[in-house]
């Protein structure tokens, strides 16, 4: 029973994001962690990610059935209701907004709901089945975790803020990019239009090794900006850079291409962990060295 209620909320997925909203948090305490408020802001969060994602199940549940990777989940085998799915997202929902309301502020609330809004409503409930875009929109869900993070701390959006939100939401694309590559013949088989199956998968390619070097370059601003240092900035460069090197071996002639987009999947998550990490222990009090 207790299976069902977890499974539903896709918890690889709050594991992901629980190492990114510490990232944030971590960068904007500075070394100054107030532990309660951390707790909350990771417990919150996490509920709300399961929110959205029990919810995406039940709107999911046509497509689901279709695809390969998501045939087995309980609202497809009927191990679980879609009216179960839905109250269990909506109570976990609530709760997780109500500890973000109490312990942390406007600010971060507004952006986990923004997250929240833009992954159930726009994403979910249209974008993914209707436009080759639904993967850009998607990404904005995905990048606000670090974001509110940061926020929970600071109470204000500011550049570093902005960076996190930019970097996190570019991350995205190659990452997602990469399995609709090897998942292929399961967003084939749902008909749903991600770049690889809409405009093929050479343009895929070529778009994965855009936003990697797009996203190696916004990386950099962290600690040219001064919220982070050395450490930071060789971490980003030697994981970008290698991941950028391993996106172009997807033109080599004889590359088997649904190991190499496996590839390309398993170092993004390598390498947005390893960032996150640096951000959390190489944080800078700001001085920006530009201007001074």
């Amino acid at each position: 029973m207790f299976r069902r209620y977890l499974s539903v909320t896709k918890p690889g997925i709050i594991m992901g994001n629980l190492i990114s909203v510490a990232g944030g948090f971590l960068l904007a305490a500075r070394g100054d962690v107030d532990w309660p408020l951390m707790i909350a802001t990771l417990v919150g969060l996490s509920l709300v990610v399961a929110s959205g994602c029990a919810v995406n199940n039940c709107i999911d549940s046509d497509i689901d059935p279709k695809m390969q990777r998501t045939r087995t989940r309980v609202t497809v085998t009927g191990e679980m209701s879609l009216k179960a799915a839905f109250w269990h997202g909506a109570v976990l929902g609530v709760a997780g907004f109500a500890l973000l309301a109490f312990y942390t502020n406007l600010t971060a609330v507004f952006f986990a709901a923004l997250g929240y809004a833009v992954y159930v409503g726009v994403y979910s409930l249209y974008m993914k089945r209707n436009s080759v875009y639904g993967t850009l929109v998607g990404s904005l869900s995905g990048a606000v975790p670090p974001v509110v993070g940061y926020c929970a701390v600071t109470g204000e959006f500011d550049a570093a803020a902005a960076i996190l939100l930019v970097m996190f939401s570019i991350w995205q694309m190659p990452h997602s990019y990469a399995i609709a590559i090897f998942r292929y013949k399961d967003y084939e088989a749902a008909n749903i239009p991600v770049l690889p199956v809409a405009q093929g998968i050479a343009k895929a390619k070529q778009h994965i090794v855009l936003y990697i070097a797009v996203y190696a370059m916004v990386t950099l601003l962290l600690p040219i900006s001064g919220y982070t240092g050395v450490g930071f900035l060789a971490v980003a460069f030697a994981t970008s850079l290698w991941w950028l090197i391993m996106a172009l071996r997807g033109y080599r002639r004889d590359i088997n291409i649904e190991g190499w987009a496996r590839q390309v999947f398993g170092f993004s998550i390598v390498n947005i962990t390893a960032l996150s990490i640096a951000m959390a222990v190489d944080y800078h009090h700001h001085v920006s060295f530009l201007f001074n």
